[in-house]
């Protein structure tokens, strides 16, 4: 891939699977900006592991459920290359709760973030990317999307609302030479899993054909295939990385 002054935005990239991201496509030669609404000192820490790689990288806070904040975030990226090659929608969270027990309020601060979070960086992105017709998209989905979760009806609509969204968008930007693809983390072992019991986790490993939790590398190799030029005529697709799950 000739990676020579091309920018990606990843939004999340603080810690876990978005912390991998930005050290992957960094080592592709990539520049980085990042987002994060909490965290400065994390979001500062995967800046400097960036910069190891000999990028340049910038770390903005910006809450993608705000419009204001997303146009902002952009217009920091542009400044690094003055342009906006990949995005990388990966911000998210969980409030999670049966559903006759969940609050209005727990539903719709999922929503907004992982899904018209997601929107809004999309559409802030593809006003450069269709400029210069060229860029490239990964929405970081979940398996819970694909295949549902009880505990989860948010958090399982906001990332099946992203495959949706994905697909859509690969079908409206193709013509540009934008692809948008996403990419669907099994059980990933980062902070959220690292409180599970270990009779819980042990559960967990024998669903999976692996035998074993994913690492947020094992995500993140993902996203650099699909942003790669390997991967340019690939669009509209979501890659399972869940170790086989049964």
């Amino acid at each position: 891939m000739n990676s020579e002054n091309k920018t990606a935005v990843v939004t999340g990239g603080s810690r876990g699977i978005g912390r991998a991201i930005c050290i992957k496509l960094a080592g592709m030669g990539i520049n980085i900006v990042t987002c994060y609404a909490h965290g400065e000192e994390a979001a500062q820490e995967t800046v400097r592991l960036c910069r190891e790689q000999g990028v340049s990288a910038e770390a903005v806070r910006a809450d993608v459920a705000v419009r204001k904040d997303v146009d902002m975030l952009f217009e920091e990226a542009k400044k690094i290359t003055g342009t906006i090659d990949i995005l990388v929608n990966n911000a998210g969270i969980t409030r999670d709760n049966l559903m006759l027990r969940m609050s209005d309020d727990d539903f719709n601060q999922v929503i907004d973030t992982n899904l018209r979070g997601a929107f809004y960086c999309m559409r802030a992105a593809v006003k450069t990317m269709m400029k210069k017709r060229y860029g490239r998209i990964v929405n970081i989905s979940s398996i819970v999307g694909v295949n549902g979760n009880a505990g989860q009806v948010n958090y399982a609509a906001s990332k099946a609302g992203i495959i949706g969204m994905t697909k859509s968008t690969a079908k409206e930007l193709g013509s540009r030479n934008i692809t948008c693809n996403a990419v669907a983390p099994g059980f990933i072992a980062t902070d959220m899993t690292s409180v599970l019991s270990d009779n819980v986790k042990e559960q967990i490993a024998a669903s999976i054909a692996l035998n074993r939790m994913g690492t947020p590398e094992d995500v993140a190799n993902a996203v650099g295939f699909l942003v790669s030029d390997d991967a340019q005529y690939i669009t509209g697709q979501v890659l399972c990385v869940d170790g086989g799950m049964i």
